[in-house]
């Protein structure tokens, strides 16, 4: 491979004074010449959008509409003061000075629609004017100096930078040729120098103003990025919540399910002489649960990663608070904990729902509010479950540690599953409060009453 790429590179011809000629000659052929009279009009200021003009935002929003063609209004300004240099000449009868403004103001207007033409008519109505003049100072005429500056200033401001070195070799050129026609070589170097100094202005500003749009348009690309990146990232964090409950429900479920199936085989055997209705009603049970974990398992199994394997321990339950809120306050957190109402058991749902949800509202605390308290208050009333918990503002010195909101998600999603509600939003202390209700109407308490 490297034996490859050297012999193309000793193969490729040598550059020389006679190809760099010629791939100059060729740039300024294309930059000039190529396409010289196409029709390129001047665009409007943009309004709105991300590419609005600068200009626009400290005019009122009322008449961004109608400011929008400024840059048009701007060259027909340069237009009237061309055609009043003209006619105003000291050294011109007034007739002669009108038709050399008109003149003069041709290449500024068609600047509008053919910016190279213009530049070709530039020098044409020179030579044209030649004429009508009685006394040159320039190898323009004063209007057709203005004209003529304004047109490669145009121009450069349109093009790319090395336009800007073209036209100023291109106008030297003709103040040469012109100077030793007319026999004045002063005016040359006016000319070269003012053209010289215009084209320098205008190429900076043109090089500025594309940087500054590079620079905008990657900032830009990176907030898009960014926000496809925390769409996607949230998108990704949502799934990986609904399949975690989704291996939880199937765990839980799919125990109860296997508890049913086996009650319902061993029951017949636990009554003596059971009638044959009652053994055809137990077999139908289990049949009907064994059907319902196969399907449970097929469905939901599905969420399952290849290398994810079902806790030994059994999933945790309202009874584990008391331990989960003792390991957080090792960790550094005051945690009251107060369960008011009949306690009683739950769906297994319910029960798992809530322990996850304040585990992660108390994981919050601890990330969040360094150095704070948090009360948890578990209330067992009628229909359901009332969960809130509520932290302090920060007072340690460590500091917070900013979040995602990705545990909030998670815990909407329970919520969610379960037909509950929930309201988060900032405490009256400055704290924190999560609040959550979560419906658990099929309660063996509950359906007893």
């Amino acid at each position: 491979m490297t034996q490859t790429k050297t012999q193309t590179q000793s193969t490729s011809p040598p550059r020389t004074e006679a190809s760099l000629i010629r791939a100059t000659l060729q740039a300024f052929r294309s930059d000039l010449f190529t396409g010289a009279f196409a029709f390129r009009p001047l665009e409007p200021l943009v309004v709105e959008g991300d590419g609005a003009s600068r200009l626009l935002r400290v005019i009122p929003k009322s008449r961004r509409r109608s400011a929008r063609w400024l840059p048009h209004v701007g060259v027909g300004l340069v237009a009237v003061i061309v055609f009043l240099g003209g006619a105003w000449m000291p050294a011109q009868e007034f007739t002669e000075g009108v038709l050399i403004g008109l003149v003069a103001l041709a290449p500024v207007l068609m600047t509008l629609f053919r910016p190279v033409a213009a530049l070709w008519l530039s020098f044409a109505v020179t030579v044209l004017t030649v004429p009508l003049t009685r006394d040159m100072i320039f190898p323009w005429t004063v209007p057709g100096l203005l004209a003529h500056l304004f047109v490669i200033v145009f121009v450069t401001s349109r093009s790319r930078p090395r336009v800007a070195l073209e036209l100023w070799v291109l106008t030297f050129a003709f103040s040469v040729a012109f100077g030793l026609l007319i026999g004045e070589s002063g005016p040359t170097l006016v000319t070269a120098v003012a053209s010289g100094l215009f084209l320098a202005v205008a190429a900076s500003v043109r090089g500025w103003s594309s940087a500054r749009h590079e620079v905008h348009a990657k900032e830009r690309e990176v907030v898009a990025k960014e926000e496809v990146t925390l769409v996607e990232r949230s998108r990704r964090t949502l799934l990986e919540e609904r399949t975690t409950i989704a291996r939880e429900l199937h765990d839980v479920v799919a125990h109860h399910m296997s508890v049913v199936a086996i009650q319902a085989e061993a029951a017949p055997y636990r009554v003596e002489n059971p009638p044959p209705e009652l053994t055809q009603a137990f077999a139908t049970i289990r049949e009907n649960a064994v059907a319902a974990l196969t399907e449970l398992r097929r469905v939901l199994g599905v969420v399952r990663s290849a290398d994810y394997e079902a806790p030994d321990a059994p999933q945790p339950t309202l009874g584990d608070l008391d331990a989960l809120v003792a390991n957080v306050r090792e960790a550094g957190l005051t945690v009251g904990l107060t369960v008011t109402g009949a306690v009683r058991e739950l769906p297994s749902g319910v029960e798992l729902s809530a322990y996850r949800i304040v585990q992660e509202a108390l994981s919050n605390a601890l990330r969040h509010a360094p150095g704070a308290t948090a009360d948890v208050e578990v209330s067992y009333v009628l229909g359901g479950l009332g969960l809130r918990i509520v932290n302090g503002p920060a007072t340690g010195l460590q500091k917070p540690t900013p979040g995602t909101g990705h545990g909030l998600t998670g815990m909407r999603e329970r919520v969610a599953m379960l037909d509950g509600e929930m309201t988060t939003g900032p405490a009256a202390d400055g704290g924190y409060e999560v609040t959550v209700f979560l419906p658990a109407r099929g309660s063996d308490e509950e359906r007893s009453v």
